[in-house]
């Protein structure tokens, strides 16, 4: 018995890079009409920036897949999808050079992406990243090639592997601040409160997980890390 065609693919696809540049990877994934995730793949990049990782996993999502099939790829990034959809006509007329006229960043990569968009029916739509309750797809891509940076191993289900793991538990919410004791300068507290940066690239707490960049993290005595993680070893040293 002949297998239908599919009428139209819903796929997301997603890259990672801890640093920018750093240790990166990239992964896609195709999902059932009821969007739950049947097909995926990660993989690793070595050393290479976030732009370069987004567009890696455009490129191989698009190569993956049917062309004759129409296809919704759902991203998080800006870049890329501005990339290959707003930027590409105005890059090629001006010999792949930006209106400011310097070379085309990551070139090669988005000369393959218009090559495999040629002729296709893409409709690109953007969903925000890291979201309560966000994009089932997105999530998984972007669990995956996490994963396939920090590891950089190959993962995906022609490889067997099991769903990428979960993203870090969040932060629990600060408790109320500590009343100003006297003598306490203004806009401060005492040090049982310890100041709270907002982490620039993730890393890993003493307590073994990690953190994401854009979390609250605190200094403790072995580095940075979640900001309860230092209340209770200060707490354990008195």
């Amino acid at each position: 018995m002949i297998e239908a065609m599919p009428e139209r693919v819903v796929a997301a696809c997603d890259g990672a890079a801890k640093g920018n540049p750093g240790p990166a990877g990239w992964a896609w994934v195709v999902a059932e009409n009821d969007e739950i995730p049947v097909r995926w793949e990660a993989g690793p990049l070595g050393r290479a920036t976030n732009n370069v990782a987004e567009l890696t996993a455009l490129e191989r999502l698009l190569t993956v897949t049917d062309p004759a099939v129409p296809i919704e790829i759902r991203m998080d990034s800006q870049y890329a999808m501005k990339a290959v959809t707003t930027w590409l006509p105005g890059w090629k007329r001006n010999g792949w050079r930006t209106a400011a006229g310097k070379p085309v960043a990551n070139q090669e990569l988005v000369a393959r992406i218009d090559e495999l968009l040629t002729g296709r029916s893409v409709e690109f739509r953007y969903v925000p990243a890291h979201q309560v309750d966000g994009d089932r797809l997105n999530d998984f891509a972007d669990r995956a090639a996490s994963q396939a940076a920090t590891v950089q191993e190959s993962a995906g289900t022609d490889l067997g592997s099991p769903e990428p793991p979960a993203a870090p538990d969040t932060v629990p919410a600060r408790r109320a601040p500590a009343k100003k004791k006297p003598g306490t300068p203004a806009g401060r507290t005492g040090s049982s409160s310890p100041r709270t940066i907002k982490a620039k690239f993730p890393g890993r707490c003493v307590c073994g997980r990690p953190y994401a960049a854009g979390e609250p993290i605190a200094k403790n005595d072995q580095g940075w890390g979640h900001p309860e993680c230092r209340t209770a070893e200060k707490a354990g040293a008195r």
